[in-house]
């Protein structure tokens, strides 16, 4: 049953951010690892930096596909089809479990794949055994990004907040032991990341199946109650939704996994502070991105529902809500820059690339906000092609097409900084794009459809 005796934008704040905490705990160990491996080794943190982008790329797009996961089950519980719940997220698992052995595949021989990239002999063999060691952690990761679109699809988003806490905390000290040989490890420089990786996804995972299975929020769906093969129907819709949705994770992300390929280029010194750079992307863009999750799961209960009024009052309310905390982050950004690079590292070359790239991160802030939010609440309508079709364009064709151009082919080439300026670019069109589709679905749906309070 949908909870509205508060005002939409308490509502969504409510359940973001438990969210926000999440993913910024999980962001720690992106963080941690940089720090740890940067203070080991420049190679071995160039090493991390490819390696991490590529597995990053395949596991968030798989990640991408079990969002489907969100609209089905919210519109259902939203409908008061709470029997229909414990199926949905059987058929998740399982299809997590085939994408699992799909992404092995791909990664298990990762030098194809590091190839593109032509980095320097040492830094490509640390890379390849980093990721190697990264596909058994694989398994792992996606059944957890089933629990956490299941988690967030019924408004329950607190475990996730615990869940991350735990894992990072554990993967902090274990990478701190395993890359540098402290408390008698050895030192295992990017493999000891690695390694750490896999134990702490794995026990995160273990975790989610005993909240599934004991904690009253989920257990009352009887989840485990029984055994349930794959079925077509139900894999199908997973599919239809997922497959866009994974395909516009894949998107955003290689245009970020592409931008280090190719600044890999540059010497390592270059991609390092990219890498911290990128890290920084990846902080702030939590925001907008745990405003979209509970956004996309209030529409789609609200939907389920038949509460057309509803849905677009909490797609709005998310976009507000994220416009007004992204203008704080620009300032943030813009003063703090500076002590994040140096702390980082202790490279003065490769500080001096962190800080120059950071400035683009805050030019664009407040238009990722306004793509994010929207984008999700048009899946949240069960819309995820025409959403791929304009991150193809936006973040392909204009951020990788024009940033490759404005890096090496520009009269005056830009380098690194050419990226990120053709990103600025491409967001800003998405905003646009989004944010009037958005408008455009909300006001034909609101007005034309009955509203049930």
């Amino acid at each position: 049953m949908l909870r509205t005796a508060w005002p939409p934008i308490q509502i969504i704040f409510k359940n973001a951010w438990p969210v926000l905490v999440a993913q910024l705990v999980s962001i720690g160990m992106m963080v941690a690892d940089t720090i740890i491996v940067g203070h080991h080794s420049t190679q071995h943190l160039a090493a991390v930096t490819l390696g991490s982008a590529l597995y990053a790329t395949l596991a968030l797009s798989f990640g991408g596909v079990l969002q489907a996961l969100v609209p089905i089950i919210g519109q259902h519980y939203g409908a008061g089809e709470h029997e229909r719940i414990a199926s949905d997220v059987r058929q998740g698992l399982w299809l997590a479990g085939l994408l699992s052995v799909l992404g092995i595949a791909l990664l298990i021989h990762p030098r194809w794949l590091l190839a593109f990239a032509r980095p320097e002999p040492e830094v490509e063999t640390i890379a390849a055994h980093y990721m190697r060691l990264l596909t058994l952690s694989l398994p792992a990761a996606l059944g957890y990004r089933a629990f956490h679109a299941t988690a967030t699809a019924l408004g329950q988003p607190r475990p996730l907040m615990f869940i991350a806490l735990l894992e990072t905390l554990g993967h902090f000290l274990l990478a701190w032991c395993l890359v540098g040989g402290h408390l008698g490890l050895p030192a295992l420089g990017a493999v000891g990341a690695g390694l750490s990786q896999v134990m702490v996804s794995w026990v995160s995972l273990g975790l989610c199946f005993w909240l599934l299975k004991n904690n009253p929020r989920f257990a009352r769906f009887y989840i485990f109650a029984h055994r349930e093969r794959p079925r077509w129907p139900a894999q199908k819709e997973l599919l239809r939704l997922g497959i866009p949705i994974g395909f516009s994770f894949l998107v955003e992300v290689s245009a970020f996994t592409l931008m280090a390929i190719f600044i890999a280029r540059l010497g390592a010194e270059t991609v390092s502070g990219h890498r911290i750079a990128a890290n920084l992307s990846a902080f702030v863009y939590m925001l907008p991105f745990s405003l979209a999750i509970a956004t996309a799961a209030q529409v789609a209960q609200s939907v389920g529902a038949k509460n057309e009024a509803l849905a677009r009052s909490f797609a709005f309310a998310g976009l507000k809500i994220a416009c007004a905390f992204s203008l704080a982050l620009v300032v943030a950004m813009l003063y703090l820059r500076k002590p994040i690079a140096w702390l980082a590292t202790q490279d003065p070359k490769v500080a001096e690339v962190a800080i120059g790239l950071a400035f683009y991160i805050a030019i664009y802030q407040f238009f990722d906000a306004v793509q994010t939010v929207a984008c999700f609440a048009l899946r949240a309508y069960k819309i995820s092609f025409v959403p791929l079709l304009i991150h193809l364009s936006c973040f392909w064709g204009l951020g990788l097409g024009l940033g490759y151009w404005l890096a090496f082919h520009a009269p005056v080439p830009q380098g690194a900084a050419g990226f990120w300026q053709a990103a600025v670019v491409s967001t800003v069109t998405a905003a646009f794009l989004f944010g009037g589709l958005l408008w455009r679905v909300t006001k034909r749906r609101a007005g034309n459809l009955p509203s049930h309070p």
